[in-house]
């Protein structure tokens, strides 16, 4: 278990972080959610022990992290930091063995990890020469070629289109399965809510919003209502326990305050017209995430 109590960060009288406490578990999907300057980086940064954390203490498995446990560890930046000019396979190689591999076994598992995201004729190119898309995938395959136990991933699907994501969150899984600890951010809440079983969501450094999924949407209350008509749904804003009515292309998707009002929205729709869906549905992450910090965030 990776365990942060009380750290904070502050740079020049500036709090990047401020009193985060969290326990990320063991072989789990962790995912960290924030607007750009939340803390996420910096956060990860400290856990990498690449910066010294202001107070408080960060462990794993009870001890400190530092260089001795590196091996253990992977970590994909948000920034591209790849040498350009050297051949894909070679740098991927030559940074597994930083890690401890031994030169056949980094070959070998490079050319399966390669053959994975359908990039083996990319082995001899010079990272330079590849879209910013196939560098994000090699960037991913040198932060987990040396099999580690701690991944730490900063925007992984930043620049993939939807094939390489769907490569990308497989490829995710797989190493989740196989009993890898894995913390990631990300700006697509879609993501966070289809992978994690628990979440963080950040604010100016601090956590507003922390604990398992689907603890987290429980608590929230709220729900939503979505509804395909074919004739208008403006009038639904009336109704009392309505808090929200956002048009989409077939309808409406409202949120409502409590369960119950969801009958009476029912009972105000008969006899206006066709129905085509009516659907009660969990509040989204995305829901979540703009009643927290959604004012700052826009």
């Amino acid at each position: 278990m990776l365990v942060l109590e009380e750290v904070t960060k502050t740079f020049n009288g500036f709090t990047a972080v401020k009193n985060l406490s969290l326990e990320i578990p063991e072989k789990e999907l962790f995912g960290f959610l924030g607007a750009n300057g939340a803390g996420k980086t910096t956060t990860f940064r400290m856990i990498l022990g690449i910066l010294k954390a202001s107070s408080g203490t960060i462990q794993w498995s009870g001890n400190p992290v530092n260089y001795k446990l590196s091996s253990k560890i992977g970590y994909l930046p948000e920034e591209r930091g790849l040498y350009p000019k050297q051949k894909v396979k070679e740098q991927i190689t030559y940074l597994a063995r930083l890690r401890g591999m031994d030169k056949k076994e980094a070959a070998d598992e490079t050319d399966r990890w390669l053959e994975q995201f359908k990039a083996t004729e990319y082995a001899d190119k010079k990272v330079e020469e590849l879209s910013k898309g196939n560098q994000q995938k090699i960037q991913f395959i040198a932060s987990v070629v040396h099999k580690p136990e701690l991944l730490i991933l900063d925007e992984p699907f930043s620049g993939l289109d939807p094939v390489n994501v769907e490569l990308l969150k497989d490829a995710v899984l797989q190493l989740k399965d196989s009993g890898t600890t894995i913390v990631f951010s990300s700006h697509r809440m879609e993501h966070v809510e289809e992978l994690c079983e628990n979440l963080c969501i950040m604010h100016h450094g601090q956590p507003v919003v922390h604990g398992r999924l689907r603890d987290v949407k429980r608590s929230f209350g709220k729900k939503n209502i979505m509804i395909h008509a074919d004739f208008d749904l403006g009038f639904l804003k009336d109704i009392p326990g309505i808090l929200r009515v956002r048009r989409t292309a077939e309808g409406a998707l409202l949120q409502i305050e409590k369960e119950e009002v969801a009958q009476e929205v029912f009972a105000a729709l008969q006899g206006r017209g066709f129905v085509k869906k009516f659907e009660l549905e969990e509040p989204s992450l995305n829901d979540i995430f703009i009643e927290k910090v959604g004012a700052s965030y826009e």
